[in-house]
């Protein structure tokens, strides 16, 4: 038990605004799950040609959700998260083409698959920290990816996994619209936002933004700082593993770059865009960067990085709020810094 523990029983004051609290975040969760429902139906409707990028949107989110934890939250760099997506994305290739092509079989898997290959490799890696543990995430990808080339019998090598088909989800057959595999993602994008919402709003997640603040003082406290960070790199590895495995199934098909080098480049540029430590701005980076990138490859496949680059340098060399002044009303403003 820690100090925190131990004044919280004694002093039932305490307890009650600690209660009080946990309600407080609860409902906070709940109405960031209500908005980003509504938004998917005004998507739905506003976009009707457009919902294979839309489900793409909302299945890198969850990717940037889980990179969210590991970096804004738990503050370890790293350019290695391709890995666990990429990961789950071939579990659930795999067991598309060998065993069952039921969807939440192969997303069990693909969430279990980033979930154990995290836990694995964070025995590691999270011995280690700043430059070290960047490079070691980088390592650890380049691995991976070298053993799916390698394992092309399972794998199909550089071919990659295709010709799979995954059955009806609830009776709704994943079509060439991609209303199916719109409504899949986003479903899921709300089940990850809550469940990381409440991970990063409880006391063990408070403890974890506590060790990102100072490890010595959690130290002190009594908190044991690898168990804690292997805990939320594992929760991490399972987002990313969901995430991989929807990617999988949406568009049927899974290559080497799902465990990419660039992969892991692009979600870290999507996570600075919309701001590290707050889930929603994972959201918003997402939407940013992957509407952005899709009207400027549009317009010029061949320079649409100047875009992406000009907007990282704004949000890297202006102040977060002056951005939001700029972008949005005061009252929106007021909201998001209640949030």
């Amino acid at each position: 038990m820690t100090t925190a523990d131990l004044s919280t029983t004694s002093n039932p004051s305490a307890a009650n605004a600690a209660m009080a609290s946990s309600g407080v975040r609860n409902t906070a969760a709940w109405k960031h799950c209500a908005v980003i429902a509504l938004l998917g139906v005004v998507a739905w409707f506003v976009f009707p040609n457009q919902l294979s990028l839309l489900a793409r949107i909302a299945i890198m989110a969850i990717l940037v959700i889980s990179l969210d934890l590991v970096v804004g939250y738990a503050g370890l760099a790293t350019l290695g998260h391709a890995a666990l997506y990429g990961v789950g994305a071939y579990a659930a290739g795999i067991v598309a083409t060998r065993l069952t092509g039921d969807p939440f079989v192969g997303l069990a898997v693909g969430a279990l698959a980033g979930a154990i290959t995290a836990g694995i490799s964070g025995l590691l890696l999270l011995r280690y920290e700043g430059f070290t543990f960047l490079m070691l995430t980088v390592a650890v990808a380049q691995i991976i990816q070298n053993l799916a080339s390698k394992f092309s019998d399972l794998t199909g090598g550089s071919d990659g996994l295709s010709g799979f088909s995954i059955k009806p989800l609830l009776g709704f057959s994943f079509d060439m619209q991609g209303r199916t595999g719109y409504v899949y993602a986003v479903t899921l994008l709300i089940v990850c936002y809550y469940a990381a919402k409440r991970v990063t709003d409880s006391p063990f997640g408070l403890s974890v933004q506590g060790i990102h603040q100072s490890r010595p003082r959690m130290r002190a406290l009594g908190a044991n700082i690898n168990a804690q960070l292997w805990k939320l790199y594992t929760f991490a590895g399972l987002l990313a593993g969901i995430a991989g495995a929807l990617s999988a199934q949406t568009n049927a098909i899974v290559g080497l770059d799902s465990l990419s080098f660039e992969i892991s480049a692009e979600i870290l540029v999507m996570l600075i865009l919309g701001g590290a430590g707050r889930l929603y701005g994972a959201l918003l980076g997402t939407v940013i960067f992957m509407l952005l990138h899709h009207t400027a490859a549009t317009i010029n496949p061949y320079h649409w990085l100047f875009v992406i680059g000009g907007m990282l340098m704004l949000v890297v060399l202006v102040p977060r709020e002056k951005l939001i002044g700029w972008m949005l009303p005061k009252a929106w403003r007021n909201k998001m810094r209640r949030a």
